[in-house]
């Protein structure tokens, strides 16, 4: 019982919304194409498989589930690859067999879930190998829609990344967010110290203290400060630095990790953040500049789609294909059974 609640719970997670169910996210065509053929009482089973036209981190599967779960109502099935997979260049992704009127007017909606999810994914891969093991957290919510900035944090986290900041986002990964004070939050107090002071004071215990000392200060001057004021309790700081003052820099991070180090808080971690892309990652690691989290938005939440194309492989049985693709059902020993 505890094992089928669970379970249920984490569909739930993926449950489409009553726009794409209904149909009003389709290209009408596919709307055209189900009216005339129940009209003409022409509902045939078919295969129809997904494949990616470039390689990448597969995301989007477990929505593309929950969207399947819904239209085939327990008459139909698919096979694929695992959320999070690692795939090439023209593979099938996704096989899915059924009665054409139940899943049809959802081509749009599948190709795009996987289109823009694999993107972020993969993206976030790239961060994530770049930083060579240093933790990635995605910052990138800010960049998009607040509608699809949930599916974006989600992405982020399939690809690799450590967490994600927005509670919706963390909620589809199955996770915490992760965050602490903005510089709105430390200018309407006046000062690094007393905002992390009542931050302290008033937010969860169990959250790591780091504090964002780019605001009012020279960076490792306000990490000093924050440290002497916080000593133990204080988990981290933050490197923020905007471009208008050149961003942060190796050398900075360098400058910071001594001062504290000299001043006895070997303990304080740094986190930098702030237009941080895969090329800055990799300067940070060939600067050996000692990072302990990387906070990535834009590198990620920019990233472009990676087009997948439906296509129908079989109709009762006989192999069929539009011109220029093989007809026949495709076997792929990576697949599992997703429904």
């Amino acid at each position: 019982m505890a094992d089928d609640l669970k379970e249920r719970a984490e569909e739930d997670r993926f449950t489409p919304s009553s726009a794409v169910l209904s149909g009003q996210t389709a290209d009408v065509y596919f709307l055209h194409a189900r009216e005339i053929l129940a009209a003409e009482g022409i509902d045939p089973r078919v295969t129809m498989e997904v494949f990616a036209s470039r390689a990448g981190i597969l995301c989007g599967m477990q929505e593309v589930m929950g969207i399947l779960r819904s239209a085939c109502a327990g008459d139909g099935e698919a096979l694929g690859r695992d959320e999070g997979s690692e795939i090439v260049r023209g593979e099938v992704v996704l096989q899915i067999s059924g009665r054409y009127q139940s899943f049809g007017i959802y081509e749009t909606a599948i190709l795009g879930v996987l289109a823009q999810e694999t993107g972020w994914a993969s993206a976030a891969r790239r961060c994530v190998d770049a930083a060579q093991g240093v933790p990635v957290i995605h910052f990138g919510a800010r960049h998009v829609h607040p509608d699809v900035a949930p599916r974006l944090e989600y992405a982020a986290v399939v690809g690799g990344c450590a967490s994600c900041a927005t509670p919706a986002g963390a909620r589809l990964a199955g996770i915490d967010p992760s965050g602490t004070i903005p510089h709105a939050f430390i200018l309407c107090m006046g000062d690094t110290v007393e905002a992390m002071r009542t931050f302290h004071e008033r937010i969860d215990p169990g959250l790591k203290r780091i504090a964002l000392v780019d605001t009012f200060k020279d960076e490792a001057e306000e990490s000093l400060r924050v440290a002497e004021a916080f000593g133990d309790a204080l988990w981290g700081v933050r490197l923020d630095t905007p471009s208008e003052r050149g961003r942060v820099t190796p050398a900075l991070v360098h400058e910071v990790r001594a001062r504290l180090d000299q001043a006895g808080f070997d303990h304080v971690r740094i986190v930098v953040s702030g237009g941080v892309d895969v090329d800055g990652i990799r300067a940070f690691r060939d600067q050996q500049a000692p990072v302990d989290a990387f906070g990535i938005g834009h590198a990620i939440s920019s990233a472009a789609p990676i087009d997948f194309t439906a296509d129908i492989k079989e109709i009762e049985g006989r192999p069929i294909a539009k011109r220029g693709r093989i007809p026949g059902k495709s076997d792929n020993p990576r697949w599992v059974r997703l429904l």
